[in-house]
């Protein structure tokens, strides 16, 4: 059975992870895998939107110990290098919308990897945990970088030194995540949120987001400039167009993402 699952769904590119036995940790196989998903949803220009999402009843509990500790494995060294820091990269340099769906338990990079994603959802029973300094390790996968922007410097540090678990309801009062469904409703209202992005103007949402990206690095005035850039590229696009078309017409756009 494949680690991962790939299934395209009209204009939405489905990315679930699947070892359920394993809490959806991170193997080898399972990392080249997911960069291959991803790889196929940029590649794809019918696909306009990602959702990830976890097979059971965990989101990702990170990386299988079990492959690290092992004389035979690729070591911290190779899965930082090869397994995750490549996933993080294609995440924030893809030109789509990624949703994060986190069903239940997200620790250590398999935390670090949904708060990469574009937009965060969760069930009322997910927990994020930074797993690391309970087995002596840094937060890798991008975490030092994405979670004190979106909790603060003394959250995040608390956070990744103490490794408590943040509950669904509490990481959205923080401003980890977007939104939190109930439990039964969870698979549904994420899959209809992230298939509303997919047919929405995703040249300018992937304008939006590299946008955001060179913020993260950007004085006030470069960044002044930068919207200046990327706003007259969104104002040549099809969308654009529709979009003005269909406000003065008064009815709904029909969005090609172009």
């Amino acid at each position: 059975m494949s680690s991962i699952v790939f299934e395209k769904i009209d204009n939405l590119g489905v990315i679930k992870l699947n070892r359920p036995d394993k809490l959806n940790s991170f193997n080898r196989e399972m990392a080249f895998a997911m960069q291959s998903s991803l790889d196929k949803c940029e590649q794809d220009p019918e696909i306009r939107a990602v959702l990830i999402v976890g097979e059971g009843r965990a989101f990702c509990a990170g990386q299988d110990l079990e492959e690290a500790i092992s004389d035979k494995g690729p070591g911290l060294r190779t899965i930082v290098e090869e397994h995750y820091n490549p996933i993080i990269v294609r995440i924030r340099e893809m030109e789509m919308p990624v949703v994060a769906a986190v069903n239940g338990v997200a620790a250590g990079a398999g935390a670090n990897l949904a708060l990469a994603c574009d937009i965060v959802v969760t069930s009322e029973v997910a927990s994020f945990i930074q797993a690391f300094s309970a087995i002596g390790l840094v937060p890798d996968s991008g975490g030092t970088y994405t979670l004190p922007r979106l909790v603060g410097w003394q959250k995040a540090s608390a956070l990744m030194m103490l490794g408590d678990k943040v509950k669904a309801h509490e990481a959205e009062k923080l401003g980890m995540v977007y939104k939190v469904f109930g439990k039964d409703d969870f698979e549904e209202e994420s899959m209809a949120l992230a298939t509303r992005l997919s047919t929405m103007a995703t040249q300018g949402l992937a304008l939006t987001k590299k946008a955001l990206n060179a913020s993260l690095t950007n004085t006030l005035e470069e960044q002044l400039n930068e919207e200046l850039e990327l706003q007259t590229l969104a104002g040549q696009t099809h969308d654009y167009q529709e979009g003005v078309n269909s406000f003065l017409e008064k009815r709904r756009p029909n969005f090609k993402g172009e």
